[in-house]
């Protein structure tokens, strides 16, 4: 006996069991909704207009925009926008560069709740090859290992919807965008660090992420060499409280089962990765075992 006696509508998970239809989900739910992907686009656009009659070359969208990507669908860019987070997560991420064989990528983790736990990778291995537990003393490390772990990303992952201010289209033209389901992949260190403190102040105050809006505009860095960069600036706005509706109910409901879905991929992939390196390695041991010479027992 499961020990429920009683139809509990405040709690669909535990009835849905029960009932025997938490895992009634449609193939077409179960893939998961599609999100823009949103970052920072450190460098200015440039662009032909004609000026004086004349065909010049000049900046048409700013660095240090927003870039709003939709998949398979065009490109955004505003100078500010207002995100509502519907949830957070955390997963280590490594730039590879490739080759003449082999084209760019990145090894990711699966997103988990905190980076206190190890975490699997598409590569086969944990933490993007980061060594597990807290290195106390770094210096002392290997330089080759202290190289791996410069590469390795920390990555504070926003899921939510998000409103481009006075958006443009990738010509620089003004054009109108909805509220967009979106992710932004935050592996800046100093971005981590100032988006997190929003979510810090909520959980302080003990106020959903769902019903807040949070602003973000961006700052220019210099760097020694005469470039920029831009970090995100935001303002968190607790004066106000957005009330939930069904819709929101069934977008956050869409939010966890995208998660799940990478997740999933990213585990497959680890399993693949790690079966193939095993294998591997038993065909190493097996040469190794051929080679060796049996003395023959008189």
């Amino acid at each position: 006996m499961s020990g429920l006696t009683t139809i509990d509508t405040n709690n669909y998970a535990a009835m849905a069991k029960a009932m025997g239809i938490a895992n009634e989900i449609s193939s077409a739910n179960k893939q998961g909704m599609f999100l823009a992907r949103m970052r920072i686009n450190h460098s200015p656009i440039m662009g032909m207009a004609e000026v004086n009659g004349k065909n010049v070359n000049i900046e048409i969208i700013e660095g240090g925009t927003y870039k709003l990507e939709i998949p398979d669908g065009p490109t955004y860019f505003a100078q500010s926008v207002k995100i509502r987070p519907f949830m957070q997560r955390f997963m280590y991420k490594r730039f590879l560069m490739g080759n003449a064989t082999s084209p760019n990528r990145y090894v990711k983790t699966i997103m988990a709740d905190d980076l206190n736990i190890d975490l699997k990778d598409n590569d086969g291995g944990f933490n993007c090859g980061k060594p597990a537990g807290y290195v106390q003393d770094f210096k002392a490390l290997p330089e080759k290992t202290q190289d791996l772990i410069r590469q390795i990303k920390r990555v504070r992952v926003v899921i939510g919807t998000v409103d481009l201010i006075n958006s443009v289209d990738e010509n620089g033209k003004e054009v109108k965008v909805g509220t967009t389901p979106f992710i932004w992949e935050i592996d800046n260190r100093d971005a981590f660090k100032s988006v997190g403190e929003s979510f810090t102040k909520l959980a302080k105050m003990q106020r959903l992420p769902v019903q807040h809006v949070i602003a973000a505009n961006t700052n220019e860095r210099k760097l020694p060499n005469g470039n920029s960069f831009f970090v995100p600036v935001v303002s968190l706005d607790v004066t106000k409280t957005i009330s939930l509706t069904d819709e929101d109910q069934h977008m956050f409901g869409d939010f966890m089962s995208w998660i799940d879905n990478y997740n999933n991929y990213i585990i497959n992939s680890w399993a693949e990765k790690a079966n193939s390196k095993l294998e591997e390695g038993d065909a190493e041991v097996l040469d190794a075992l051929v080679d060796i010479e049996v003395e023959d027992v008189a």
